[in-house]
């Protein structure tokens, strides 16, 4: 397991940028997928993106796609979700997730996660 730390969320406006970071702690981070998962209120978690461990591979929910962009820095332990032309329904807790499996992360079967930073896009 890795220990994840979300930081960068707050409040913008609809249009909006914001980027997330997620700093991982462990040896074991860059063998890790790496992923990014949300929960507004009163609905269930839900996938946003993910990045295989090499970055070589990324995948997105269709509702972030063409706006929302995962990256990951092995060297430093981080990945991070820059996230654009902002809207109120992406409002939600945002958080980072990691696994060895990437292919299966988009069903939040993942083996670590972070605390949550929470996003707030007004309209």
């Amino acid at each position: 397991q890795v220990q994840l730390v979300e930081s960068g969320g707050g409040l913008v406006q609809a249009g909006d940028s914001l980027r997330l970071s997620c700093a991982a702690s462990g040896r074991t981070f860059s063998s890790m997928a790496m992923g990014w998962f949300r929960q507004a209120p009163g609905k269930d978690r839900e996938f946003v993106a993910a990045i295989s461990w090499s970055g070589g591979a990324t995948s997105y929910a269709d509702s972030v796609k063409g706006r929302f962009t995962i990256s990951r820095d092995n060297a430093k332990n981080t990945v991070t979700l820059q996230m654009n032309s902002l809207k109120a329904e992406d409002t939600a807790v945002y958080y980072c997730a990691a696994d060895r499996d990437y292919y299966y992360m988009y069903l939040g079967r993942c083996s670590s996660w972070g605390q949550g930073t929470q996003v707030t896009v007004s309209s």
